[in-house]
């Protein structure tokens, strides 16, 4: 047991306990008073002795009755709390875990089952409550009391955020806890832990001076104790490192017998010699120790379009076991396509998945090179509606007739047209070892010497797939953007850009800044990748965030770039929600981190790309966000959590409080006893 305030019950107890004994021992002072019966006069000796000072006590229930009152209220004031079994540390930090697994409903309390966020935001609470308040800065100044218990609140999914910094308002605590809303994102932990160092006290350096220690936080324990309260499905809990000499404490939420049947893998692709046709293949994961059997539904636009029955084997030794299913469509134009199954377990986020699919178009390509072998080999097997070479005369033939617009896509290759133009012609293009200028463009000052790409956008739809690196240069140019320039560098060597963006003025262009004739590039599968990548990205019209499949998932931010001049643009996200976004220069918008799985789409008024949908005469994209994430639907909730630095067991049954204050019993006490004493004079005088 230890005590907050001491102090004030003792200078209370040394004021309160003699003053009222003195009072029993004062002598009344009396006036004649004449009496009609000697039972009067017995009962006024008897009181006139037990008052005269200095006398004996006489037994009195009423003054026991009283001290005992009196005790109560004194040890009420003096705070006592009985110590329970917690940290030495008067720093607590509350990682909660909001993941997608947090949404799996294994948890039960006196209601039933709920969602295991709700249960570690029960247990995180008992943490709360428990904290140990302080005895006040006038105690903890004259007798070196322990100041009071702080806590912050830490919310975490993919990313990390500080809800509350340390207090120790348990109103507040409480409050920040009960707000935290589960999400779809998967569970990195790494982050939120790097967050909570960031805030946790500093040890301070602590001499001895005279025998006694000195330094900021002198006869304060050092370090802070982590409270994890998580179900354990985090991929990246290896790499999470608390500081040294912190206490970690993992609160599990869940079972490890819960199993989940789930999609972790969409895609749909159209056929290379057929575009009309497409296949959609939908992956499937399952942790039942049982074989299951699921219902697989695909949806086009919302209509049921098709279903098959896909059996999954058992899992075994601990791995989750998968299988799969391919829906083979007829389908001209393009769709939203919907899988959806119901296998009955108790985590929802993974049962749905969505895919666009782009329509069946093929695209004709213009080639304008002076002989360019690699490009043209490359561009052979591409299944292109038509595939026509020109000349840099015979295009400028082209341009003049009108007829160069009959084409989606065209290929230059150390040519532009009219170079002492302001800017490029509109239209797409895809530029080889050519630097368009302007004052939208880029500037060349010159070549440089031999080099590698040192880095490229590995988020960027035509590189996403791509590894560039190793790609030796001959005669890397020193390119970079224009002042005021809309251009987009998404690679780039040690002296300029390699690759970059332009999309501005009717104008949307790649320009890969170097001659690939002298590069390494041709001898790589990447530079046939890049190619087929390039042509589509600008062709399609379509974001890549809708047409690549799980390109966007939850706990990513959504970028694109819109046509210049896209005005009052909005998105909606799954939940029926919309927010305005203000579009940069160059129509690049960003919106995120996106928290829930389902389809999103962005509205905008001005002017299309090209292919977009309109709805209530604005333009519209289509953008998808998928759990697919394996690790994410493996909900089993491990007993021991592996970090990087050690192994920490799970903490079973509830929470341990810290301390329970004693005080309001006590009151509770004196109360009953001033209730008896008032009794029992009553019933006194009534004799």
């Amino acid at each position: 047991m230890s005590w907050l305030t001491p102090w004030l019950g003792g200078v209370a107890a040394m004021v309160a306990v003699p003053s009222l004994v003195i009072l029993y021992f004062l002598k009344l002072r009396r006036r004649d008073q004449e009496v009609s019966s000697t039972l009067l006069w017995r009962k006024s000796v008897q009181d006139l002795q037990a008052n005269a000072p200095f006398q004996k006590l006489r037994r009195n229930i009423l003054l026991l009755l009283q001290l005992l009152v009196m005790v109560g209220v004194l040890l009420a004031l003096a705070q006592p709390m009985l110590e329970g079994e917690g940290a030495a540390s008067s720093r607590h930090i509350l990682l909660i875990d909001r993941s997608a697994s947090m949404r799996t409903t294994d948890a039960d309390d006196a209601r039933g089952g709920v969602s295991r966020l709700e249960a570690a935001k029960a247990r995180a609470l008992e943490v709360v409550d428990g904290l140990r308040d302080g005895g006040g800065v006038l105690g903890g100044r004259l007798f070196r009391q322990r100041s009071p218990d702080e806590a912050m609140v830490i919310a975490f999914d993919t990313t990390a955020e500080v809800r509350t910094a340390f207090t120790g308002d348990k109103a507040a605590l409480r409050r920040v806890i009960e707000s935290i809303q589960a999400t779809d994102a998967p569970g990195r932990l790494e982050e939120a832990v790097r967050l909570a160092l960031a805030h946790a006290p500093q040890r301070a350096t602590v001499e001895e001076v005279d025998g006694r220690a000195t330094g900021a936080d002198a006869g304060e324990p050092a370090g802070a104790v982590v409270h994890l309260f998580t179900d354990g499905v985090l991929a990246d809990a290896g790499l999470a490192m608390p500081r040294h000499g912190d206490e970690v404490i993992y609160h599990r939420v869940g079972r490890r017998e819960t199993w989940n049947v789930g999609i972790t893998a969409i895609r749909a692709e159209r056929e290379f010699e057929s575009p009309t046709r497409a296949r959609v293949f939908v992956g499937l994961q399952s942790t039942s120790a049982e074989a299951r059997t699921v219902t697989v539904e695909l949806l086009i636009d919302g209509v049921r379009a098709a279903a098959r029955s896909v059996a999954i084997p058992a899992s075994e030794g601990g791995e989750a076991s998968g299988s799969g299913v391919v829906f083979n469509i007829e389908r001209e134009r393009g769709g939203l396509i919907a899988a959806r199954i119901d296998a009955g377990d108790a985590f929802a986020v993974d049962d749905r998945a969505w895919v666009v699919l782009p329509p069946a178009r093929q695209l004709g390509v213009a080639v304008v090179t002076r002989g360019n072998l690699f490009l043209a080999a490359a561009m052979e097997g591409m299944p292109l509606r038509a595939l026509d070479r020109f000349t840099p005369e015979a295009f400028e033939a082209e341009l003049a007739a009108g007829r160069a617009a009959a084409y989606d896509v065209v290929v230059l290759d150390g040519w532009l047209p009219a170079p002492e133009a302001d800017a490029l012609p509109p239209g797409r293009y895809l530029i080889f070892n050519a630097v368009p200028g302007g004052a939208s463009g880029l500037e060349d000052v010159g070549a440089g010497e031999s080099s590698v790409i040192l880095d490229w956008s590995r988020d960027h739809p035509v590189l996403r797939e791509l590894t560039l690196e190793g790609l030796v240069i001959a005669e890397a140019r020193r390119v970079r953007p224009g002042e005021g320039s809309a251009a987009q560098v998404i690679a780039e060597t040690d002296v300029g850009a390699a690759i970059a963006e332009l999309n501005t003025g009717g104008v949307r262009a790649l320009v890969v800044t170097f001659d690939v004739a002298r590069s390494s590039w041709p001898f790589d599968v990447s530079f046939v990748v890049f190619l087929a990548s390039a042509v589509e990205y600008l062709g399609g019209g379509a974001p890549a965030a809708s047409a690549e499949q799980g390109a966007l998932r939850p706990g990513m931010v959504l970028t694109d770039q819109l046509p210049a001049g896209a005005r009052e643009v909005e998105v909606r996200t799954p939940s029926g929600e919309r927010a305005s976004l203000i579009p940069a220069p160059d129509g690049r918008i960003t919106y995120g981190p996106v928290r829930e799985t389902g389809v999103y789409e962005v509205f905008w008024s001005g002017e299309g790309a090209g292919g977009e949908a309109r709805a209530g005469g604005r333009f519209t994209r289509v953008y998808v966000a998928n759990l697919a994430d394996p690790v994410e639907s493996d909900v089993r909730s491990p007993e021991t959590l592996e970090l990087a630095s050690a192994s920490v067991a799970a903490r079973e049954g509830r929470s341990v409080a810290v301390s329970r204050r004693l005080w309001p019993w006590l009151v509770l006490a004196a109360i009953g006893f001033l209730t008896l004493e008032w009794y029992v004079y009553n019933r006194k005088v009534q004799l």
